[in-house]
C-alpha cells in the first residue's frame, strides 16, 4: 500500500471548513448575516487575525460576502467552487517577514554605504507619486525590500526575501488588500519605508530593525480595521443573526 505524508491543516483552514459545513447546513439563508468576527472568535477559541483569514477564504470561494462598514453576509453558493489551494494566511506571512527581514535589514544597517541609500532614495521617490496607483506601489513595495535584503550581497537571502514578499499575491492576500488598501493606507506605507531607510542611514541597526517591524506590523493592524458590524445603528436596522452552533477549535 503507498503511503503519503499527511500535512496538517492551516488553523483558519480548519475554522473556514467548519463554517462553510454550517452554511450548508441551510441554517443560514442567502443574504443573512452571519455572526461579528468577535462573536465567531470567542466560539471558536481562536484569535480574530485566525477568524479574518478563514472569511477572506471563504469569500474567495464565493460563500460569504464581506461589506466593510456593514458586516458578514452569506453568498449563493457557486455552481464551481473556484481552486485556491493551500495558502499560507496573510497575517502568517506578515508576521514571518518581520522576523526574517528584521533580522536582514538589522545586518544591512551595519553594510550599507552610499550607493545603497541612493537606490532606496530612488524608490522613494517613485512610491511618494505612485501612492494612488494599487499595481505599481506593490512593485516598488517589493523593490524596496528586496534591495534592503541585497544591501547583504548574498544572492539567497535576496531571493529569498522577493520569494516571501510574492506569496502576497496569493487570492486570499489579494482579497484582503482590496478591502482595505487605498491612497491613505499607501501614504502611510510610503513614510514607514522612509523610517526604515532613515534607519539604515544612520547606521544603527537596533533602530533599522525596529522600524521594518513596526512597518509591518502596522500592515497588519490597516489590514484587521473593523467591518464595521459593531455600528449600533446598524444592529438597530438588521435582525440578529441566529446562533452559531460550532464546537471550538482547538
Amino acid at each position: 500500500m503507498a503511503l503519503e505524508a499527511i500535512e496538517p491543516r492551516r488553523l483558519y483552514r480548519q475554522v473556514a471548513d467548519q463554517i462553510r459545513t454550517y452554511l450548508g447546513t441551510g441554517a443560514l439563508p442567502v443574504g443573512a448575516r452571519l455572526p461579528t468576527e468577535r462573536e465567531l472568535a470567542e466560539k471558536l477559541n481562536v484569535s480574530r487575525p485566525t477568524i479574518r483569514e478563514a472569511l477572506i477564504a471563504l469569500e474567495v470561494e464565493g460563500r460569504i460576502r464581506i461589506r466593510v462598514g456593514s458586516g458578514i453576509y452569506v453568498s449563493e453558493p457557486p455552481a464551481h467552487a473556484p481552486h485556491t489551494g493551500e495558502h499560507e494566511g496573510p497575517f502568517e506571512l506578515l508576521r514571518a517577514r518581520a522576523h526574517i527581514e528584521g533580522a536582514i535589514v538589522a545586518e544591512a544597517a551595519i553594510l550599507v554605504e552610499a550607493h545603497h541609500l541612493h537606490m532606496l532614495d530612488a524608490l522613494l521617490d517613485l512610491m511618494s507619486v505612485r501612492t494612488d496607483n494599487d499595481e505599481e506601489m506593490i512593485r516598488l513595495d517589493r523593490d524596496f525590500h528586496v534591495g534592503m535584503a541585497s544591501i547583504l550581497g548574498n544572492s539567497v537571502i535576496t531571493r529569498m526575501v522577493g520569494e516571501l514578499f510574492d506569496k502576497r499575491m496569493s487570492p486570499y492576500f489579494g482579497q484582503l488588500a482590496a478591502h482595505f488598501e487605498d491612497e491613505t493606507s499607501w501614504r502611510h506605507a510610503f513614510e514607514e519605508h522612509r523610517a526604515i531607510r532613515n534607519a539604515l542611514a544612520a547606521r544603527d541597526p537596533v533602530l533599522a530593525r525596529d522600524a521594518l517591524r513596526r512597518h509591518l506590523s502596522a500592515s497588519q493592524e490597516r489590514f484587521s480595521r473593523s467591518f464595521g458590524e459593531g455600528d449600533s445603528a446598524l444592529e438597530e436596522r438588521l435582525p440578529s443573526s441566529p446562533p452559531l452552533r460550532l464546537p471550538a477549535t482547538g
